[in-house]
């Protein structure tokens, strides 16, 4: 083979996109170990499990044990099964990439215990991770769906925020998330769960560091001029700092307690 076709090729592997590169790869937040302890918490045997699980008892094992990766639908079967909670549900990137409406948007946070929509009806849960990013990437939102994502920022402080963030960024989102996030660590810092403040504090820290300059605003892209004018000179400091055209302040929120 001659140097020129050795050069091509090599040009053409570093072009060619990868998939790893373009978000976190989708997977389980649910580890092996995370199975098996939802699994005594539940009093219940491997072969009890997998009983339920429709599964072979030495597949369980390999699961638990982390030999094998959980599918997704017996990653979701599994949650519904041991009542784990929604953060230990799959994530799956490409779940953003078509933002839903407001109103299934509602239906997820309803699924998810927020209280501004516990008059409907839903049960199909999503990871909480998902539902966030999925909502800030939307272009425009029922207020009273924005008004939510600091509530599921804080009932769900324990959510994939690596996961998030990282795809938040990819997304130019982070800006959208950092505020979420402030607000929502504003409203944790007036409990005395030292444990859900830090961790918010702390992904706020790390969303500061990326922070664009690029003006945004809260899920509302089709606010007119004058709504923008009017906002950039009456916004709280914490949107001005974010870069967000929005009035929503953290005391103002209807539902700030869990």
């Amino acid at each position: 083979m001659c140097l020129q076709n050795i050069t091509y090729i090599v040009i053409f592997v570093r072009r060619v996109p990868s998939q790893e590169g373009t978000h976190k790869k989708a997977g389980l937040s649910m580890t092996g170990r995370d199975f098996r302890d939802a699994r005594r918490k539940k009093g219940w045997t491997q072969e009890e499990t997998a009983e339920k699980l429709r599964v072979t008892q030495a597949y369980l094992s390999m699961l638990e044990s982390g030999r094998r990766s959980m599918p997704y639908d017996l990653a979701r079967l599994a949650v519904e099964t041991l009542h784990a909670p929604p953060t230990a549900l799959p994530l799956r990137e490409q779940a953003f990439e078509t933002p839903p409406g407001s109103e299934k948007l509602s239906l997820q946070l309803a699924a998810l215990g927020y209280p501004g929509f516990a008059h409907l009806r839903a049960k199909a849960r999503r990871n909480p991770a998902e539902v966030l990013l999925t909502a800030l990437h939307a272009a425009d939102l029922d207020n009273r769906v924005t008004e939510g994502l600091p509530w599921l920022a804080l009932a769900y402080a324990d959510m994939d925020w690596d996961w998030v963030v990282q795809n938040a960024k990819l997304l130019d989102r982070q800006n959208r998330l950092g505020f979420v996030v402030t607000l929502a660590s504003q409203l944790a810092s007036k409990s005395t769960d030292a444990h859900r403040s830090g961790r918010l504090k702390e992904y706020a820290a790390v969303l500061e560091r990326s922070r664009l300059v690029k003006e945004d605003t809260l899920c509302h892209d089709s606010l007119t001029e004058a709504e923008r004018k009017w906002l950039r000179a009456n916004r709280p400091a914490e949107a001005a700092h974010w870069n967000l055209l929005t009035d929503m302040k953290a005391e103002n929120l209807p539902h700030a307690t869990l």
